[in-house]
């Protein structure tokens, strides 16, 4: 698929300098200049590359004046990175929706209802009574389960599973792997040392422009539903437990576990292998490094956390409590110092 210069940049509103009709077919690597490709010039460690570029067109600030002939074709903007994460966003949904049709073998199961624009893959699985909006892409070896509703324009990808019951939003993407609405970890102990399964009998919804990673997990509600609020972006490898709910546009990086009916609030920024104890809540805006293990509720928006030990419990209870009093300790470490460098000496003999 290409595009003229001059399309792009209407598209991202820029300002053409050079050859408008020349095309373009793939965005690549300032450093790469290959021809009929797209790149930009943000950093300017990085303009020496653009002298010896072939590449149709590059996108530099608005003030760029190039200290020597080039030949490709320059765009103007205010901001090239962002003009440039615009033209990946939509080369994304270019590509993204360009399948279309049935591929066989698949299924579709008695009373379920398709939008227009759907393609469905081959050896994918659609069960009862489902109904899939318009334009959705449901790619191969996909599973949807029974009673399951997806929303218009969102994209399940190759092998994901979508378990019956859950409720999709519009313009979701599930990657690879992921798995919506699997049994929740509901074991109850018996006297004689074995557990109980507890039936897992809710469902999960996300909510609308929701991003799922690859082979992440989003369990089922025990009653009720888990929840995923509009815009939140979910990396790979992530752990959502039973009833837990996830705030609009909170992010969670990959190798995140989130145990059982925990609130997170929106806007929440939860970096890689964080670990968060189940039944509390965190505040909106929270923002939690990496590593970090969160064990009781956040009430206080806009707050940064940061680390996690684990040894023996009552030993770190008491440690614990003396780490959080260490500010005070130094203080009044200081202040005997400070009163035994001025005791009075013995001048005599």
């Amino acid at each position: 698929m290409e595009f003229s210069v001059k399309q792009i940049s209407e598209l991202i509103g820029g300002q053409l300098e050079g050859d408008g009709s020349r095309l373009v077919d793939n965005l690549g690597k300032i450093e790469e200049g290959k021809e009929k490709t797209i790149s930009f010039l943000s950093n300017p460690k990085y303009e020496h590359f653009i002298y010896s570029s072939h590449a149709a067109a590059i996108i530099v600030k608005e003030d760029f004046q190039p200290k020597k002939k080039i030949l490709p074709a320059l765009i103007k903007v205010k901001d090239p990175y962002s003009a440039f994460t615009r033209l990946l966003e939509e080369y994304h949904t270019i590509v993204s929706y360009a399948k279309s049709g049935i591929e066989e073998p698949c299924f579709l199961g008695e009373g379920s209802q398709v939008g227009e624009g759907v393609y469905r893959g081959a050896f994918s699985y659609i069960g009862k009574n489902v109904k899939i909006g318009k334009n959705v892409k449901i790619y191969p070896q996909v599973h949807i389960g029974d009673n399951v509703e997806i929303g218009d324009e969102s994209i399940i990808f190759q092998g994901a599973k979508v378990y019956a019951d859950c409720k999709i939003g519009k313009r979701c993407n599930l990657q690879a792997g992921a798995v919506i609405g699997s049994d929740g970890f509901g074991f109850a102990p018996q006297a004689d040392g074995s557990y109980k399964t507890i039936p897992q009998l809710g469902n999960v919804i996300l909510e609308d422009n929701v991003s799922i990673g690859a082979n992440t997990t989003i369990d089922c509600a025990t009653l009720g539903s888990t929840i995923i609020r509009k815009g939140a972006k979910i990396d790979n490898l992530v752990q959502i437990a039973h009833n837990v709910e996830v705030g609009e546009n909170t992010v969670i990086a990959s190798q995140t576990g989130i145990s059982g009916s925990t609130k997170i609030g929106k806007n929440c920024v939860i970096a890689g292998q964080v670990g968060i104890v189940g039944h509390i809540e965190v505040a909106d805006h929270t923002t939690v490094s990496a590593k970090s293990g969160i064990s009781k509720t956040v009430r206080k928006p806009h707050t940064i956390l940061s680390g996690y030990v684990g040894f023996e419990h009552k030993k770190f209870l008491r440690a614990n409590t003396i780490f959080k009093n260490l500010p005070e300790l130094s203080l009044k470490v200081q202040n005997l110092e400070e009163k035994i460098l001025n005791l009075p000496t013995d001048k005599k003999n």
